[in-house]
């Protein structure tokens, strides 16, 4: 059963392995911020998105979300909330969805029934003067539970089904020679499907841990406080 939910499938095994280790450690250049949230931490953060879209949403498994965010550690919650929920991820602004998560910048590139926008605030602060009927993260997601019971799922992203999904993550930490024991340094997107796969999935498939920089002319120079292993 656990096999068909693609979240469960990538955190169960680090979450019984190494649940307090780092997972995702997030550095924002531009303005200073370094987060990092442990595997428990991220799978709590991906429960709360889960029962947010559940319980605000009334959206059940198959339905579609659009996920317009950059690589960041708050980013990385939303997708696995949404999988968790049994949703199809898709990464198009243009596709037919039930929901789309995005920034305040790129609100008025969506047209979903339901829009829930982020700050990326490494606080969690909310964004300021929201239009009606448009949901802010931070404020709504803090209140949901943070365990989920995962919710069988078919299609993952962009059509490609769960068990795809999954083994492309495989073949793809396998080509990049990720491995459990690594701690990978990345800058790069998650735009697209194949990016997302190689840059976030293929990493958490082989039970690695990421540490992803944004806003960078130069993100080697955290590679030795990191105690980096591999680089993207």
């Amino acid at each position: 059963m656990r096999e068909t939910n693609l979240t469960a499938v990538l955190l169960d095994p680090i979450l019984q392995r190494d649940p307090a280790g780092p997972r995702i450690t997030h550095y924002d250049d531009a303005t200073g911020a370094r987060i990092e949230l442990s595997a428990l931490t991220l799978a709590n953060w991906a429960a709360k998105t889960a029962n947010f879209i559940r319980d605000e949403f009334g959206l059940d498994p198959g339905a579609r979300a659009a996920i317009l965010l950059p690589p960041h550690w708050q980013s990385a919650g939303v997708y696995l909330g949404a999988w968790w929920a049994g949703l199809e991820v898709t990464l198009d602004p243009e596709a037919d969805a039930d929901v789309a998560f995005v920034t305040a910048a790129g609100l008025d590139s969506v047209d979903a029934p339901e829009v829930v926008v982020l700050s990326l605030d490494a606080f969690g602060r909310p964004v300021p003067n929201l239009p009606v009927g448009v949901t802010d993260y931070a404020t709504s997601v803090r209140v949901h539970g943070d365990r989920f019971s995962a919710t069988v799922a078919s299609a993952a992203l962009e059509g490609r089904d769960v068990g795809s999904v999954l083994a492309e993550a495989r073949d793809s930490a396998e080509r990049q020679g990720i491995s459990s024991s690594d701690r990978v340094l990345s800058a790069n997107d998650w735009a697209t499907p194949d990016t997302i796969i190689d840059n976030l999935l293929a990493v958490y498939a082989a039970g690695a841990s990421l540490v992803q920089v944004s806003n960078s002319e130069d993100p080697n120079r955290h590679a030795a406080a990191e105690r980096v292993t591999k680089s993207l």
